[in-house]
């Protein structure tokens, strides 16, 4: 019997895919919810991995309608990987863009659903009725990008385009790219950005006129990738620095402005903003003081704010919150404008010590949180925003797959935003267990 965390428990692979409909329900769905609740996560399909990051694609799916919770279905993703066992390099070293997991985050944008991983091309799926989740293939934007894609693409709520970036560590890769996609889906700006060495950059920040990277100080191990050790090879080197980008959206070309911070490490950010005049702008993260071997997240983030004057050259920076917390989420409709209300959970990782599992609300404002707890062995994956009305920043509902110790099995959990101490306003028990994983959204019908 393996001994593996990532292989135990709430992080324990399914070995099926399952198409379950009319799904039992304690409370009331909304019923202006018609639309799919969808997660990634890692579920190795040979049922073992060397690290949890590193198992195969997979998507857990509920389909809700109207008040009903229709079906629940899971889906490897057909990837490359998956399908022929490719190499993340082949003979040459070059490394092969399709041959990536896809199994960190599932987004969609002009119309397209991308399951996605910062190591290599996103995998399209489909989301016609009757092949929901089914892989279409890897997309690489018609041939024009070159370079692995992050899993943390962000939308611009003004313009509609998509913000990402890939990066590299190899003799033939560029440390980092950035690249904007239109609201149409057509890849328009690939844009080298210099950087003193190969860094894992996991996510950014966007403002409404400004990208902002983190070069962080989790650099490249090459004798690690070498020696083909577990996990990534990537080793916390604090005398790398940390330092903040800033890069104007209005001239993608031009130059880079660099920030030194206090070394640290981020996996996820939570947004950003600026003042009318551009000439502050305000960064949420969640932060960790260092990052363990093999980049086990044994540690305990929690919520940060960097302020940066652009007119002065400085950068101030604070702690929030205390409370451990990851896989922070907003209203996307206010990505990279001002968002008075952040959400983020408390997990537990493969390798951490056990804590309560709770989802936060953070008041950006004034400060104040609020906290729904889950009950002992229940243990809540990231809280997806769903909203309530057309007003972005209004009600809505936070969505997120809780796994039961008790029984062996998950439920999809809706919560009132506004009244995170109240009772679940639904919850939709599913007939197995969804392994804890990574990033998802609520993907309403498109009319």
């Amino acid at each position: 019997m393996t001994t593996v965390p990532h292989l135990l428990g709430a992080f324990a692979p399914v070995h099926d895919e399952l198409t379950v409909t009319e799904l039992q329900v304690t409370g009331a769905i909304p019923p202006e919810l018609t639309g799919w609740y969808l997660r990634n996560g890692p579920n190795p399909h040979q049922a073992t991995s060397a690290h949890w990051w590193l198992g195969d694609g997979m998507v857990h799916g509920v389909r809700l309608e109207a008040g009903r919770a229709v079906s629940y279905r899971n889906r490897w993703v057909q990837t490359a990987a998956l399908t022929r066992g490719a190499e993340l390099r082949d003979e040459q070293g070059k490394r092969d863009l399709l041959a990536g997991v896809a199994n960190t985050h599932v987004v969609r944008h002009a119309g397209r659903t991308l399951a996605l991983i910062e190591s290599s091309f996103p995998y399209q799926m489909d989301m016609r009725r009757g092949n929901e989740l089914a892989t279409i293939g890897a997309y690489d934007f018609h041939g024009r990008l070159h370079t692995p894609m992050t899993a943390h693409p962000k939308t611009c709520p003004t313009t509609g385009e998509l913000h990402f970036f890939g990066y590299g560590a190899g003799p033939d890769e560029t440390p980092l790219t950035y690249h904007r996609a239109s609201a149409q889906g057509e890849l328009t700006i690939s844009r080298p950005v210099d950087v003193g060495a190969p860094t894992l950059m996991h996510d950014f920040h966007l403002t409404s006129r400004h990208v902002v990277f983190m070069d962080l100080p989790m650099v490249f191990d090459l004798p690690k990738a070498v020696a083909g050790d577990r996990g990534l090879p990537y080793t916390w080197t604090p005398d790398h620095g940390a330092r903040l980008g800033v890069l104007n959206r209005e001239d993608p070309y031009g130059p880079v402005r660099w920030f030194d911070i206090a070394p640290c490490y981020v996996f996820h950010t939570l947004n950003a903003h600026e003042d009318a005049d551009g000439r502050r702008l305000t960064l949420y993260a969640i932060r960790y003081d260092h990052v363990g071997e093999n980049v086990d997240v044994n540690g305990h983030g929690s919520l940060w704010r960097w302020t940066i004057d652009l007119a002065t050259d400085t950068v101030h920076e604070e702690q929030l919150d205390d409370r451990r917390a990851e896989f922070p989420r907003i209203d996307d409709r206010l990505a990279g404008l001002p968002a008075r209300y952040g959400y983020a959970t408390t997990l537990k990782s493969p390798e951490g010590s056990d804590c309560q599992g709770a989802i936060h609300r953070y008041d950006l404002d004034s400060g104040a949180t609020v906290s729904h707890s889950f009950a002992a062995g229940r243990t809540p994956g990231e809280a997806t925003f769903v909203p309530a009305s057309s007003v972005p920043g209004g009600s809505g509902w936070l969505m997120t797959y809780v796994y039961d110790a008790a029984t062996d099995r998950s439920d999809l959990v809706i919560l009132d935003a506004d009244d995170l101490t109240a009772p679940p306003t639904a919850t939709i028990h599913l007939p197995r267990r969804v392994p804890v994983g990574f990033h998802g959204n609520w993907l309403p019908d498109q009319r």
